[in-house]
């Protein structure tokens, strides 16, 4: 099966179990704390509501519910057919119907003409077989001025156990995407000003993560944390997964 037709079939090879964990993220998934921790940054980044927000690889829709219970305009995409039934169906539950519209589709291709203030890949870009198609269609979907946000994994992503035991079961990508590649693709299909900002799962393994530094304040754990804060400062890594802002 080849990775375009396997994302269209995900969700009917996950079942009811899949439906209903779809319609219940993000509190249905065991890091529910880190993904409202990045939606949330993100909604910091987007122009003010009502700004007419594209949400690319959707899903089953809950970043665009919250997005749209924001108060902004939204349009879920996604390749599988049942996905966009389940988007419709979160919005109906979520009261946000009139705020949201699910087009089916693959964002490697859509032509919505120039129209939306923001567009958004969270999660989904590593997922995409040519993404210099998919940032470019993103590109062209943007009003002069409109930003892409992508929240996307690093250079390591696809070798991860958990990365390759979805592509044996399931046939889809589950590619690097790490903010470097993102950023070249971005440059050649027009965008300018760039952003390189720390995953929200990056801040919480440094600041927030439990440890024991036995009362010492210059222990060599404490002087690591320190280390890797200063550089998420003043020298991104750009190997690593990170949230891009890009301005057309």
């Amino acid at each position: 099966m080849m990775p375009k037709d396997a994302e269209r079939a995900y969700l009917a090879n996950l079942g009811a179990q899949g439906v209903n964990h779809s319609l219940n993220k993000p509190f249905s998934d065991p890091e529910c704390g880190i993904h409202l921790a990045a939606i949330g940054f993100i909604m910091r980044l987007l122009p003010p509501p009502p700004a007419r927000i594209l949400d690319l690889g959707c899903g089953g829709g809950w970043t665009s519910i919250f997005y749209a219970r924001l108060g902004y305009q939204v349009t879920g995409q996604d390749i599988a057919p049942d996905m966009i039934a389940v988007a419709r169906d979160n919005a109906r539950i979520n009261d946000v119907g009139s705020r949201t519209d699910f087009l089916c589709g693959d964002f490697e291709h859509i032509e919505l003409g120039a129209q939306y203030d923001a567009a958004i890949f969270f999660d989904s870009l590593h997922h995409a077989e040519d993404e210099a198609l998919a940032i470019h269609a993103a590109w062209r979907a943007l009003k002069p001025g409109g930003i892409l946000i992508t929240h996307e994994p690093g250079e390591g992503h696809s070798q991860s156990a958990e990365s390759i035991a979805a592509m044996a079961r399931f046939g889809v990508n589950e590619r690097d995407m790490p903010p470097h590649l993102i950023m070249a693709r971005g440059r050649d299909a027009g965008f300018t000003g760039f952003r390189v900002l720390p995953m929200p799962s990056l801040l919480y393994s440094t600041f927030y993560q439990p440890r024991d530094y036995s009362g010492r304040w210059f222990s060599k754990r404490r002087w690591k944390m320190l280390a890797r804060a200063a550089r998420m400062i003043f020298k991104p890594d750009v190997r690593e997964g990170a949230v891009v802002v890009m301005t057309k």
